[in-house]
């Protein structure tokens, strides 16, 4: 085999290589032989290994040219297994999971050690339709608290609110430092996300409502009638007739308010 290049930190990377850890992650996903299951950021194929051993087909996304070679050397006479050179920020995932042979009725599933330079980007790319059926990401913790974080915690803010909105949220299990190479200066999280069967908000309205959630977030610990007028370039009375058909206490904070109340204060506006 080719040797291993080295880890570059210039693209975040730190490659899990405990198996037992590698394995839990794959177990979360809980893919069958009738799955195919995209990779983000496939390394050094550590996981990559752990999703063939479960899955139909795997497709792996990956931007370091070094490792390209390592990756076809191990699985490119696979028949299972296909491999993307290039950014997934860039790539269209459910054409990439179709042109895989995945039914658009069945769905895609969904799997990475996530850069934590760009978890953000990637969390809301993935969520583009169509849909992975289900996505476990390995990330930093402190994004897997504020994503999964409930309504008036400290974690909780416009992360939180936007991925909640349109699916399902759980941080799974902690991965320590140790658990690397190299070792981030961070403790990690597995985090599972779930698209919602009933999504808070429509496919039209996700680009206003998350950038509404981002500005009000912006002003969290002011009371709603102030974030209102300040977001809406409102008077005191348009405000408060916006509070009173959304069914808000214009004393409440935005750190304290569900998806379902945003989306709620958004469509009162219109």
């Amino acid at each position: 085999m080719s040797p291993l290049p080295r880890p570059k930190k210039r693209l975040g990377q730190h490659f899990l290589t405990d198996p037992r850890l590698l394995a839990r992650i794959a177990d979360a996903l809980a893919s069958t032989p009738a799955d195919t299951v995209l990779e983000i950021g496939p390394g050094r194929g550590a996981l990559t290994e752990a999703l063939l051993a479960r899955a139909g087909h795997v497709v792996a996304i990956e931007l370091d040219r070094d490792l390209i070679p390592v990756l076809r050397e191990r699985w490119g006479g696979e028949a299972r297994f296909t491999l993307v050179e290039g950014d997934v920020l860039q790539q269209d995932l459910g054409a990439l999971a179709a042109a895989a042979g995945a039914e658009a009725a069945h769905g895609y599933l969904l799997a990475g050690n996530v850069p934590y330079n760009i978890t953000t980007p990637i969390l809301f790319h993935a969520l583009r339709r169509p849909r992975a059926r289900r996505a476990v990401y390995l990330v930093q913790r402190e994004v897997a608290d504020r994503a999964a974080a409930a309504p008036g915690s400290d974690a909780y803010g416009a992360l939180s609110v936007n991925l909640q909105a349109l699916a399902d949220v759980r941080s799974l299990f902690r991965v320590p430092a140790g658990a690397f190479t190299p070792p981030p200066q961070v403790e990690s999280a597995v985090l599972e996300v779930v698209p919602r069967r009933d999504p808070v908000i429509a496919e039209s309205e996700e680009a206003v409502y998350r950038t509404f959630v981002q500005a009000a977030f912006g002003l969290r610990r002011k009371q709603l009638r102030r974030v209102v007028r300040t977001i809406w370039s409102l008077d005191a009375d348009g405000a408060e007739a916006v509070l009173t058909r959304a069914r808000l206490d214009g004393a409440r904070r935005p750190e304290t308010l569900s998806p379902d109340d945003f989306a709620a204060l958004l469509r009162a506006r219109s």
